[in-house]
């Protein structure tokens, strides 16, 4: 397989195809090869006129007063690694969760090797210009001058994560003027390093470890950056495509599976995060926040929902011109199902994200009768892996409230608008990772939340364990004594009956707060 850098025989960086060195004729006329060497040098000096003397490129990572507009630009999000000079590697370790490079210079991504290299150039000291007289020179060999390994993950603190992680070498090396690796696909714009592997595919943690951070760490360049991805999944990008296409204008690279050479002046390898599920504005260029957050998933999505809308549209005319070929009484039935659903529209929209197996609700059926009853339209989603997100976006971003068990579907808080009602049932032994998880960032989204926490008889385990055992009576005690047996007990093998004359008075107060924030809303559209 070939390499995905160096030269044609596999060789990395600078490296003379002549074994013996590069030949210049002592007298006569230049060779045809030499001519073709000096197109090759002087087509090499403009890249190292970007790559070392520093000329200006799109987005620079150098934040000094030299380039006073680009350090406005990043503002608060700048690093000990803020003022970044050519051929230079630096590493930000501040964090807890993760560890961040920062790269400037003459860059290559070279997969077969997992490495990134950082070329600095080192003048041919014997070099003649009169092309009448040549000198034989020697090939000097590459020095290396400094490596780092890293693994783009944004949980560093969880060893047994990290190991499952791909980690990449970036190595800073000296290399002669005049030689450079073979280019394929020469990019003008940063290039950021992460990985899709970890815990991908608990949507989670899709947002918490890689969405969330992306934003943070991207949003400043305006699009103009490449993601390199490793541990790359065609399923990810189909599922997350909407939002990338929004962060970056280029197409994502696959660096496991991309065996072209690709020289950047400027990368990033690793990404920010803030907290659970959060952007902390202090933090950001313009104290951009988890709202700004949810402003880009709306950007992302609504292309996809308004033709998801146009598809319904269509199917509902196919549907009336068959039916005028029908019977009076079947056009009667299409007036009556019109009138329904502008009923419906009239009504505040709740929305169940329903669970199968463990911490499911098991009387869900009379959940929804009595939130009828109340006077909701009420919608039951089951989202899986395979379901389409803005399909799940579509019927958040229009429900007044949200309820849902403790698991990951209740990410998708995130897709609630500012205002709207959060009810969280928190089943026993899941308090804290409800509170920390959810129930802080949905609060610091704006939303209104209700915990609802469950009462021992309102969980299978109550029939499972003795009234007085710590199961039941002291879930903490359990919960302290690891993570195996939270998971054992309480996640894996715990269901739901929620006591509905007590869950009420949380339908009700939801019920009457979204009727007068709707009817707020109203009144201000008509002033």
């Amino acid at each position: 397989m070939e390499g995905g850098g160096g030269n044609e025989d596999g060789s990395v960086g600078g490296s003379n195809n002549n074994a013996n060195g590069v030949l210049y004729n002592k007298r006569g006329r230049p060779r045809p090869l030499f001519i073709a060497f000096l197109c090759l040098l002087s087509c090499s000096l403009i890249w190292v006129s970007k790559a070392l003397f520093g000329f200006p490129s799109t987005f620079s990572l150098s934040y000094g007063a030299e380039n006073e507009d680009t350090n406005s630009q990043l503002g608060s999000n700048a690093s000990i690694c803020s003022s970044l000079s050519n051929g230079t590697i630096c590493c930000d370790r501040s964090s807890t969760r993760t560890d961040i490079r920062f790269m400037k210079g003459d860059i290559w991504m070279l997969f077969a090797s997992f490495a990134i290299f950082l070329y600095t150039i080192r003048n041919l000291e014997n070099f003649v210009g009169d092309s009448s007289s040549f000198v034989e020179v020697e090939q000097l060999e590459e020095k290396e001058l400094k490596n780092e390994k890293v693994k783009p993950y944004t949980r560093k603190w969880e060893t047994s994560i990290m190991n499952t992680i791909e980690e990449l070498n970036l190595i800073s090396k000296s290399k002669n003027l005049g030689f450079h690796n073979k280019c394929d696909v020469w990019h003008d714009v940063p290039a950021v390093f992460l990985s899709t592997g970890g815990y991908t595919g608990i949507v989670y943690h899709e947002f918490n470890d890689g969405i969330i951070p992306l934003y943070i760490t991207l949003q400043h360049f305006n699009k103009k950056v490449v993601f390199v991805i490793l541990e790359y999944h065609n399923w990810w990008l189909m599922k997350y495509g909407d939002i990338v296409s929004i962060l970056s204008d280029y197409q994502p690279i696959d660096f496991n599976g991309d065996n072209r050479t690709h020289p950047f002046l400027e990368a990033i390898v690793g990404l920010r995060i803030h907290d659970e599920l959060i952007v902390n504005s202090s933090l950001m260029d313009g104290n951009r926040s988890i709202i700004d957050f949810r402003d880009l998933l709306d950007r992302a999505y609504w292309p996809r929902i308004r033709s998801l809308i146009q598809e319904e549209e269509y199917e509902e005319q196919q549907k009336f011109q068959g039916m005028l070929s029908l019977p009076p009484s079947s056009m009667a039935l299409t007036d009556s199902e019109k009138r329904k659903r502008e009923d419906q529209l009239k009504k505040p929209k709740l929305t169940i994200l329903s669970r199968t197996g463990s911490r499911n609700i098991t009387n869900e059926d009379l959940l929804v009768k009595l939130a009828d009853e109340i006077g909701f339209w009420v919608e039951v989603m089951k989202p899986d892996r395979t379901t389409e997100l803005a399909r799940i976006y579509r019927a958040l971003n229009s429900s007044d409230v949200m309820i849902g068990v403790h698991g990951a579907a209740m990410t998708h808080f995130l897709f609630l608008k500012p205002g709207c009602v959060f009810i969280q049932v928190i089943p026993l032994g899941t308090e804290w990772a409800t509170e920390t998880y959810y129930g802080e960032p949905a609060m610091k989204l704006g939303l209104k939340c209700t915990r609802y926490k469950i009462l021992p008889r309102e969980s299978s385990l109550y029939n499972e364990y003795d009234k007085d055992d710590p199961a039941l009576r002291d879930p903490r005690s359990v919960v302290k004594r690891g993570w195996e047996f939270t998971k054992k007990i309480y996640l894996d093998n715990q269901t739901v009956k929620l006591d509905l004359k007590r869950f009420r008075k949380s339908l009700v107060r939801a019920y009457g707060y979204s009727v007068s924030r709707r009817r707020s809303g109203q009144a201000e559209l008509q002033l």
